[in-house]
């Protein structure tokens, strides 16, 4: 893998163990929204390197959602990291999980738990979506408010496309006001969803979904029994995933 240094501009701390690294790296090359990049130290015993989804599109400043795992090897390093600190970033992008692997549709549903939603960021900040797509509805599934990030970024969304946007928090571990309560599945199964994004899931949608494995995992097959499949090359579906462990 090849490597080129970034230079860490910015630390935003969301919450603890939250937070989003802005990284200068201009040897990466060009990628598209949705793509990730690994991140890295060389460190004695090897490099240490791990795959992120950028929360931004190409550009002079990189974005990375990240959250800290108290028993992982990279994110409690990446944690301690502050502006002005040297870090390895791969030169080229990889990942499918992008709008050019997405059918068009009339509504797109970006849902995503967790830093799944870095993704998401990146592609709502590129003129794409909202030219190929008359509605975009935004799900993130977290476990307490503390997790919600970007939320003045996405409320600018709301006041510039006004109808043809939606941001749903789907929080499973407390009742907050303006939020739904429970897992995103259970929000589909009981009708909230629709009902709050005013948006039906549809053969007519295409539903793009990245983070926690169970999740996707039910949530493809609820779609299924909907009529929704998986999005293919050779056989033209509604539905793209990342997985994201």
């Amino acid at each position: 893998m090849e490597w080129t240094e970034g230079i860490v501009r910015s630390k935003r701390v969301w919450s603890h163990g939250l937070f989003t690294l802005s990284i200068e790296a201009p040897g990466v090359q060009p990628f598209e929204p949705g793509q990730f990049l690994q991140l890295g130290f060389d460190r004695p015993e090897g490099h240490l390197h791990r795959p992120y989804s950028v929360a931004s599109p190409h550009g002079e400043l990189l974005e990375f959602f990240i959250v800290m795992v108290e028993t992982g090897q990279l994110t409690p390093l990446l944690w301690q990291v502050e502006p002005g600190s040297s870090i390895d970033v791969s030169v080229k992008a990889a990942g499918g999980f992008t709008l050019k692997k997405c059918p068009d549709a009339s509504t797109l549903w970006l849902i995503g738990t967790g830093t799944g939603l870095a993704p998401y960021i990146a592609m709502l900040r590129r003129p794409e979506v909202w030219q190929r797509y008359e509605k975009v509805v935004l799900l993130h599934g977290i476990r307490h408010a503390t997790d919600l990030a970007y939320q003045d970024e996405i409320a600018k969304y709301s006041e510039q496309w006004g109808s043809r946007f939606a941001f749903v928090p789907v929080i499973s571990r407390e009742q907050v006001p303006g939020a739904l309560f429970g897992r995103i599945t259970n929000c589909l199964v009981d009708g909230s969803l629709e009902t709050v994004t005013q948006s039906q899931l549809t053969t007519e949608s295409c539903v793009m979904m990245c983070g926690n494995p169970d999740m996707l995992d039910e949530m493809e097959k609820l779609l299924g029994e909907r009529g929704l499949q998986r999005h293919r090359h050779s056989k033209p579906g509604q539905i793209v995933i990342e997985r994201y462990w």
